[in-house]
Parts: structure tokens; C-alpha cells; sequence
């Protein structure tokens, strides 16, 4: 199973790189725009990983690929500056896409 990195910054694609994961940087929402379309290319990647701040560039994207019944998976992860999202995110994710309310 191969996995891809894009990132917003150099700091996590080193460490994803020690971990095995290749990766690139990608700034802007075309440069992240082309990186994704160039990783679904890649018939044998099963996991995509992004940073939460390059998938902020490409919202639609995101929810599009989130939408898929088909691999790659896309996985955020947030950077070396930690989460961007909410302490509830994952309650409110649940809550939002199947009605449950997770206490």
C-alpha cells in the first residue's frame, strides 16, 4: 500500500520522508491542486496525506475526494504547528455526516 505527502511546509515532509512516505510541497491553491490531480494518477496509491493547511486551499477538492467510495483515502493531518481545527471536530464530523451525536 503506497502513500503520498503533499505538504504546506518542509519541516513535515522531512519527517514524512524519515517515516517512508514521499511527498511534495505545494503552496497556493494550484500548486495543490496540481499535486493531488498528480498523485490520483497513481494507480497503486492507496493514502493520501495533507496537511490541514494545503487542504484549506482546495476545499471543494477535499470533499469531493472525502465523498469517493474509491481509493486513495485522504488523510489530514495538522503540521508542526498542531491542529487548526476544534477540540469537537471529530464529534461534530460525526454529528454532521450521520446524525449521531457522540458524548
Amino acid at each position: 500500500m503506497k502513500a503520498f505527502l503533499i505538504s504546506d511546509n518542509h519541516d513535515t515532509l522531512v519527517l514524512m520522508r524519515l517515516a517512508g512516505i514521499p511527498g511534495i510541497i505545494a503552496h497556493g491553491r494550484d500548486e495543490t491542486t496540481e499535486a493531488v490531480d498528480k498523485a490520483l494518477k497513481d494507480r497503486e496509491l492507496a493514502i493520501i496525506v495533507i496537511t490541514e493547511l494545503a487542504a484549506e486551499c482546495i476545499p471543494e477538492k477535499v470533499q469531493s475526494l472525502r465523498k469517493r467510495d474509491s481509493l486513495p483515502l485522504l488523510v489530514e493531518i495538522p503540521d508542526r504547528h498542531g491542529s487548526r481545527r476544534d477540540a469537537d471536530f471529530l464529534s461534530r464530523y460525526v454529528r454532521e455526516a450521520i446524525g449521531v451525536k457522540l458524548e
